[in-house]
């Protein structure tokens, strides 16, 4: 599958399956908008996430939060 320059959500990305997550898919030059409650842990993430070929986003939020949602 070629996910090049996709922009993909990933929510949970603070740590687990959510965060391996989106290694695997920045290593892979994906675009990604990683999602969870916790903001220093989302930072921490996105400076790992500095080297690899596709871009970070990141928000800090509950997505079972309307208002954030």
């Amino acid at each position: 599958m070629h996910i090049s320059n996709s922009v993909i959500i990933v929510t949970g990305a603070s740590a687990g399956i959510g965060r391996a997550t989106a290694v695997s898919l920045a290593q892979r030059g994906a675009n990604v908008v990683i999602t969870a409650r916790r903001q220093e842990r989302l930072a921490a993430l996105a400076a790992e996430l500095e080297p690899y070929p596709g871009r970070c986003f990141l928000l800090a939020g509950d997505i079972g939060d309307t208002a954030f949602a």
